[in-house]
């Protein structure tokens, strides 16, 4: 079992305790009062800091309630504005315009400029430098210690080519290298093997985006041409965004959900 699930796990044989969601639910209602309190204590540096938190999360709840208002804005047609004429068949039924304040498309590209997704799980557990890479001592005398060898399941492109050993600095395990993994779709509730385009963004930081390590909550790539998605434009869409959701070198396998 993997180090830090034994909580997970003693929830799973024995529950919670009866009165858990009631607990739950006071704390939170009192969790307003003590922030408004700790906001009046806090004085100097830290109260500086406390407001500007505050004040980022007060813009993202504003910029999420006014993304949940932006829905199809339905409205009759005025008459006047007509330029032809109706069918008889038409003439009963009420005309109704659509508009969208801001297309989907549009809304897409935003998020992943700024890099910020709706993700199934927004918080992961952070992977130790220890855990993710293994010492490997070299030279004739086994002294030297520059090297690594990762631990964790990697992507790895089709047209790769490794360094000459003497000079690879990070080494990738053949048997750890994946380039499929089982995408669920959350809304037709279908999961579909799928081939990886690239690691977009791992958690744990940049270091581990840039070797391609796969751990849980890392976002990839993944080529859903054979899902038939289209574009509002008509246009066949190649790659979308996934979170994976597993432990892919405890599972052997890896499991994502897709990004809608």
């Amino acid at each position: 079992m993997p180090q830090g699930e034994h909580i997970e796990l003693h929830r799973k044989r024995y529950g919670r305790q009866l009165d858990h969601e009631e607990r739950t639910r006071k704390k939170e209602a009192r969790s307003v009062k003590k922030r408004a309190a700790m906001a009046q204590r806090a004085l100097g540096i830290k109260g500086k800091m406390f407001a500007k938190e505050r004040a980022k999360e007060k813009a993202t709840m504003k910029k999420t309630i006014a993304m949940h208002e932006e829905r199809d804005k339905k409205h009759k047609a005025d008459d006047g504005q007509q330029g032809s004429a109706v069918p008889a068949y038409l003439l009963e039924r009420e005309q109704v315009e659509r508009a969208k304040v801001l297309s989907n498309t549009i809304k897409q590209k935003r998020k992943e400029k700024a890099g910020k997704w709706e993700v199934p799980l927004p918080k992961v557990r952070p992977v130790a430098e220890d855990e993710m890479f293994k010492v490997l001592r070299t030279g004739k005398r086994k002294k030297k210690e520059w090297k690594r060898m990762v631990t964790k399941v990697t992507f790895v492109p089709p047209g790769f080519t490794r360094k000459p050993p003497k000079y690879e600095r990070f080494i990738r395990p053949t048997g750890l290298r994946m380039n499929k993994a089982h995408v669920t779709h959350p809304e037709l509730k279908a999961t579909f093997q799928l081939e990886i385009i690239g690691v977009k963004k791992n958690p744990n930081g940049q270091a581990y985006t840039g070797l391609g390590v796969v751990t849980k909550g890392t976002i990839i790539e993944v080529n859903v041409s054979e899902l038939g998605l289209v574009t509002p434009g008509g246009k066949v869409v190649w790659g979308k965004y996934a979170q994976v959701t597993n432990n892919p070198e405890n599972d052997g396998c890896i499991n994502a959900v897709l990004l809608v």
